[in-house]
């Protein structure tokens, strides 16, 4: 096993968000007809199940929903990261938001707290993740 993480793939659903994440946005599809923002796309909405949907761009602000805070390194990858914290983070704009909490020692962070978006540029990837605000 290599030091390497595991980067994402893109696929049909995914590309219009990992094409803003290079430009440090973060875009979601939003509902024309009911106005769901979702998290992961697809290619209906799961609220009302219609079809045609938009892009947005979410100011990259929401709280902490849920965290845990690793303290043993699953891939090879995160050893040196130990110990990381995975946060879901709910967007201002709804959708709930798989990721890390980065900048600041695990022990800082609680459910409810302010976040805003951070990038870690990674190669030709740019992965978002997210810092406390105060």
């Amino acid at each position: 096993m290599d030091n390497v993480k595991p980067l994402p793939l893109i696929n049909g659903d995914n590309e219009q968000f990992w094409k803003g994440c290079a430009r440090h946005e973060l875009r979601f599809q939003k509902c024309r007809r009911c106005g769901f923002v979702r998290w992961p796309p697809s290619f209906l909405c799961p609220e009302c199940h219609y079809t045609d949907a938009e892009m947005i761009r979410a100011s990259g602000r929401g709280r902490v929903y849920s965290f845990v805070v690793y303290h043993m390194a699953y891939h090879q990858g995160f050893t040196d990261d130990l110990p990381y914290v995975v946060a879901l983070v709910e967007l201002a704009e709804g959708p709930r938001f798989l990721s890390n909490i980065v900048g600041c020692e695990p022990d800082d962070v609680a459910c409810d707290m302010p976040v805003e978006v951070v990038w870690d540029d990674i190669g030709e990837w740019s992965l978002p993740k997210f810092r406390l605000l105060p």
